[in-house]
Parts: C-alpha cells; sequence; structure tokens
C-alpha cells in the first residue's frame, strides 16, 4: 500500500535554483523551442511521459517545466561523479533498470496522490538515437493504479553529440513540445489480458507521443502514430 509522500525540506530549497541554473545553460548553448505548456493540468498529480534520448532529456524537461517535477532515474547513474551530483542534488529516485521494483512502483502512486507531476520514460532507458523504441510496461502499471492523466511529451535535438555540437559553437536548437492530457478508463480486465492491457496503454502513450516528434523520430510507432488533435 503507497505510503505518504513529500519532498524533503533540503530538496525543496535547492530545486528553484537548479532549475534556474540548467535554464541558463541550454538558453546559452543553443536554441529552446516549447510549446504547448497551456495543455498542463491544474495542478494536481499526473504523469510526464517524455522520450528518452539522452542524459540531456531530463534537466531539460524539468528546467523548463511550470511545476516542480519527480523524477525517477536509473541507479547506474547516481555512481557517476557529475550526473549522479545533479541527479542526488535535484532529489532524482533511484529505480534499478530493467527490474520490478515493488518499493519505487508505490513511491511513483504516492508521488501522484500528493497531486504532484511524475516524469516517466516509457521506453525505460535511453535510446541513444533519435527512433522512439517499444514501451515498457511500467508507464501502464502506474496508469492501471493511479487513474493519473498522462501528458505526452516530445523532445527533439536532445541528441548525444549535442553538447559537442555546443562546443563547437553551432547553438543546436533543442524543441520541447507538450500534448494534451490523455485520460484511460479504468481496466477490467483480468491476468494475462490485464498485462496485455498495461502494455497496451503504454503502447498508446507512445504513440501520443511519436504524434508530437518530427517523423525521423517516430522510431518504433512510426506506423501508429496518433497525431495531435
Amino acid at each position: 500500500m503507497p505510503q505518504s509522500y513529500s519532498v524533503p525540506l533540503k530538496v525543496k530549497l535547492r530545486r528553484p535554483l537548479t532549475k534556474a541554473v540548467f535554464r541558463f545553460l541550454f538558453r546559452l548553448l543553443g536554441r529552446v523551442k516549447i510549446s504547448g505548456l497551456e495543455n498542463l493540468p491544474a495542478k494536481q498529480g499526473y504523469v510526464v511521459a517524455m522520450n528518452h534520448i539522452s542524459i540531456f532529456d531530463p534537466p531539460f524537461v524539468v528546467s523548463f517545466w511550470p511545476h516542480t517535477p519527480e523524477i525517477i532515474g536509473s541507479s547506474e547513474v547516481f555512481h557517476k561523479r557529475g550526473q549522479g551530483f545533479v541527479l542526488k542534488t535535484y532529489g532524482v529516485i533511484p529505480v534499478h533498470r530493467g527490474e520490478y521494483d515493488r518499493v519505487v512502483m508505490d513511491t511513483m502512486l504516492s508521488i501522484l496522490q500528493a497531486d504532484l507531476p511524475l516524469i516517466i520514460a516509457p521506453e525505460g532507458s535511453r535510446s541513444h538515437v533519435p527512433g522512439l523504441l517499444p514501451a515498457m510496461p511500467g508507464v501502464g502499471y502506474i496508469i492501471e493504479h493511479s487513474g493519473a492523466a498522462v501528458v505526452p511529451v516530445g523532445i527533439a535535438g536532445t541528441t548525444d553529440d549535442y553538447w559537442k555540437r555546443s562546443m563547437q559553437g553551432e547553438r543546436p536548437t533543442i524543441e520541447m513540445r507538450v500534448g494534451k492530457p490523455i485520460h484511460f478508463p479504468p481496466m477490467t480486465e483480468k491476468g494475462a489480458e490485464r498485462r496485455e492491457a498495461r502494455q497496451r496503454y503504454s503502447d498508446t502513450v507512445m504513440n501520443h507521443i511519436a504524434g508530437l516528434l518530427p517523423p525521423e523520430y517516430r522510431g518504433a510507432y512510426t506506423n501508429t502514430v496518433i497525431l495531435p488533435s
């Protein structure tokens, strides 16, 4: 059963400065384009589902997001000096990638129940290429147990060579497109059909993300893309 969730005070105090620093850096390094923020729900718990190309995606989304979202990040990154420092400073919640972690799942549900936004990458890991990878069922599980709306986010331009191109004076463009919230009906399936429903919900989220991306970014969802209405 999910427990109540609250953000530690020291983390709350650090986050505004962390977001401001990254906003400054992204605007310094290149061109920033953001659209669709008017689609965000009122202050309440919702899932932010984004495509995940590189390490630049989470700080990009967080630094320009009007609310202050909670983030789930791979535990492997916490051991890297620079990246680990940033994750710990912001208060990212570590998860063991590729494993079922009931504690982390309960934490995510607690975050949504506390009316806080939660960032998830349905692909489960960085793709390192623009094209979308098939979704993992995790976001479907969160939808099933929380009933929260899902806000799809398409990110373009944050490829692995973004830093190198910026340092060479290219000033590459990075873009975030925010779609309208997706509301899913309660799951009524049981057993294997319920597992299939979770995957179906996850794939639907990815189809909406694909609709926010350029064609070359759609990858596994090229033929099932759902364009914004």
